[in-house]
């Protein structure tokens, strides 16, 4: 079945290589950011990185297929928006940041055009690194350190969603979630195994845990929760990092583990409910309409080492 894969995946691939499938670009700077294994390379945290960063210099929009929304077609998010409607990661990106235009749309050029008649003048493209239907300025490829590209295997054999050779597409290659005493000979390891051309960037990024909890009206040092037994909450792809962090700091943690994109019920809530809960922030965006009492999430973000190098080169491509 992976052999079968490799080749639909390879052939499609191919076409828009040589010009068959037609592939376009925009007068606008699009930043793709994208994986070739499914799930868990940190694409949100980096997105929001690059919000957090862009947003003060360009009009910014961020486009999203909303994976297993409810909806079809282009939508602009709204107040009226859930995660049902728009998807999981837009609604993050929406509720948190009110400076941006965030929307969704499986077919990325139609989106990309309705939000530069929007007024948008910079795309961030989350998770379509395998969207070759747009060409972008520059594509941003993640993959973890625990589960690096390089040594896992098409699906269904493994996690990948194209040849490991689709790497070449990308302008910078960031190895997420690595330890922050990741040493320069490891690193350089990395590097030899990773093989970049001479057109390609490699970084590498840790994940920084707030070292506050917060709910829509209060907030808690995490340290206060130390010996104290808390019910974790996630429908994450990839949930060890926090559940590591979280023990690391002396939490006895009881974990409610549920798939990717888990639709919560009133029946999940009884199931976790009755402790202090600390969930991901992705997925408190879809657990506080229940009204939970002591629910927290704990806020990540991005630490890329040579943090000011990578954004001049960023910068410089897409000037």
């Amino acid at each position: 079945m992976s052999l079968q894969f490799f080749l639909i995946t390879y052939f499609r691939n191919k076409l828009y290589d040589l010009g068959m499938i037609k592939s376009y670009s925009f007068n606008v700077p699009v930043i793709s950011v994208g994986n070739l294994n499914a799930g868990g390379t940190g694409k949100t945290p980096m997105v929001e990185f690059l919000i957090d960063y862009f947003s003060e210099h360009y009009k910014l929009g961020v486009l999203s297929r909303g994976y297993k929304r409810k909806s079809k077609g282009f939508i602009l998010a709204s107040e009226k928006d859930d995660a049902k409607s728009i998807g999981d990661e837009p609604f993050q990106y929406f509720s948190k940041f009110k400076n941006i235009k965030v929307a969704v749309d499986t077919k990325r050029k139609r989106g990309i055009t309705n939000l530069i008649n929007y007024g948008v003048n910079m795309i961030l493209l989350d998770d379509a690194f395998q969207h070759r239907k747009v060409i972008p300025t520059y594509s941003i490829l993640l993959t973890d350190y625990s589960n690096l590209y390089f040594n896992d295997y098409l699906m269904p054999r493994g996690t990948l969603r194209e040849s490991k050779k689709g790497s070449i597409r990308a302008d910078s290659i960031i190895i997420t979630k690595c330890p922050s005493n990741l040493s320069d000979f490891d690193r350089l390891a990395i590097k030899k195994l990773v093989k970049p051309t001479s057109k390609q960037n490699i970084f590498f990024s840790s994940i920084t845990y707030s070292k506050e909890l917060f709910s829509l009206d209060n907030s808690i040092n995490i340290s206060k929760l130390n010996g104290k037994q808390v019910n974790l909450v996630t429908g994450i792809a990839n949930s060890k990092p926090l559940i590591k962090f979280l023990k690391n700091i002396g939490l006895e943690i009881n974990h409610f583990k549920y798939r990717d994109h888990h639709d919560y019920s009133e029946k999940d809530v009884i199931d976790f409910q009755g402790r202090i809960i600390i969930t991901t922030e992705k997925d408190y965006t879809k657990l506080r309409k229940f009204n939970i009492k002591d629910l927290y999430f704990l806020p990540i973000s991005v630490n890329i080492l040579e943090n000011d190098n990578f954004l001049e080169i960023l910068r410089d491509k897409i000037s």
